[in-house]
């Protein structure tokens, strides 16, 4: 870069670095630009998640190995939630955030390829490769926070979450459409959705690299310096932006127990209600509003987490999860009002624990390192949803539903003792 370039480059950036509203009026963009990203990921992810299991039961002609794209999709997904961590911590949210997209919609199209051609073996390297859409969603939830002050991190957190929500219901609801378009131009229909799932990727990855200009993350790490240079010097105080290990642990910590809880009683409510007789609309309508109460409450939950603070919220998620432990336990296996009761407030407390856990992440990492301990972080959540899905079908095989049930309640209770071990913490 020459020198004129470089002077060019440092003035862009110290006019943000000076202008309190420059600053705003960016944090408003990038919140716009990663909402509107998260449509299309959203709809990526659930359209291929909703077939992908049939998919491979055709494909192989039997239901041994169905579950094996999800597993693939989730260590995938784990996978890429380091690379684009690390990859927006060296370039930018960006960089990383397109990066993942793109390659998320590149296994999509090899799904595409391996139904056409019939290629189990392809169909399975391209899941693994389609997982890093899911990651990219999951982290792109932290590059609205990046210019947000310590009262604005769970609130834009939460909107973008709610903007995955339009996605993820409209990617279910065309399966079928996208089903019989796959079959008028000669491809399986079950490969129908990923045509889908290949398209909303790659535009959500075109979104962020066209429009997320100029990057977040990179204004905020040049603002952070600054601060520092400064106080250094002691023209300014630093009151924020400081790491801070013990909330890394707890914010991590958050987040594993209430996706294993959550995934752990969801996979096997399905499996419950058959069991007793219900068909799959009344199992559709109670994931329905599982699903509903996962997302739809975000904008609520990150005004709460803002308001009355990390660690109320964060109880309030382990409570919440409690009750749904409970109430899922006690209830017949014919009554449909205390499942979708159960599976609500299970949905519910999942939100308020990965709002809470998440903004604890933000508060406590330097934007020198933050992206690549978000990354780390969401390697955890991905693992520990897999462990939950997996040991869930254990426990009911050897035990029961109930069991499940109150064995997640209970475990959802240990939010309490670690929230007040970062109390602790506190001067």
């Amino acid at each position: 870069m020459s020198e004129k370039a470089v002077d060019v480059q440092s003035a862009w950036l110290q006019s943000y670095i000076h202008s309190s509203e420059k600053q705003k009026t960016l944090y408003k963009r990038t919140l716009f630009v990663v909402s509107i990203s998260q449509i299309f990921g959203g709809a990526g992810l659930a359209a291929g998640v909703t077939v992908g299991a049939l998919l491979a039961q055709q494909m192989l002609g039997t239901d041994a190995l169905a579950g094996v794209p999800s597993a693939l999709l989730t260590f995938g997904s784990a996978g890429a939630a380091l690379f684009v961590g690390r990859l927006s911590q060296a370039f930018g949210r960006r960089t990383g955030l397109t990066a993942g997209f793109l390659i998320g919609g590149l296994g999509a199209i090899g799904v595409i390829i391996s139904a056409i051609i019939n290629s189990v073996l392809l169909l399975f390297a391209s899941l693994l490769v389609y997982g890093a859409g899911s990651a990219t969603n999951l982290q792109a939830r932290y590059a609205g926070t990046d210019l947000a002050n310590s009262k604005q991190r769970a609130t834009a957190i939460s909107i973008t979450m709610v903007f995955t929500t339009f996605g993820a219901v409209a990617g279910p609801n065309l399966v079928n459409v996208m089903g019989n378009f796959a079959i008028s131009i000669g491809v399986p229909s079950l490969a129908g959705p990923f045509i889908l799932g290949a398209a909303a990727y790659i535009l959500a990855g075109l979104v962020l690299f066209i429009m997320l200009r100029p990057d977040p993350l990179v204004i905020a790490r040049t603002i952070e310096a600054t601060n520092q240079e400064r106080s250094d010097k002691g023209l300014v105080a630093i009151t924020e932006h400081t790491e801070n290990k013990r909330g890394i642990i707890v914010g991590a910590t958050i987040m594993v127990l209430t996706q294993i809880v959550m995934v752990a009683i969801m996979t096997m409510t399905p499996v419950h209600m058959m069991h007793h007789g219900h068909g799959l609309g009344a199992v559709g309508l109670v994931i329905g509003f599982h699903i509903g109460a996962m997302y739809l409450p975000s904008l609520v939950t990150g005004f709460l987490v803002d308001k009355l603070g990390r660690t109320t919220m964060a109880v309030a998620s382990g409570t919440t999860l409690f009750l749904a432990g409970l109430i899922a336990a006690i209830a017949q296996g014919d009554s449909m009002i205390l499942l979708v009761i159960a599976l609500s407030l299970l949905g519910l407390g999942w939100n308020f624990g990965l709002i809470s856990g998440t903004a604890l992440i933000v508060d406590s990492t330097e934007t020198t390192t933050r992206a690549k301990t978000q990354g780390t972080v969401d390697v955890l959540i991905a693992l520990s949803g897999a462990a939950g899905g997996a040991l869930s079908g254990v426990i009911v095989a050897g035990s029961s539903y109930l069991t499940l049930s109150l064995t997640g309640g209970i475990l959802s209770l240990l939010l309490i003792p670690v929230v007040i071990w970062s109390l602790g913490g506190k001067k």
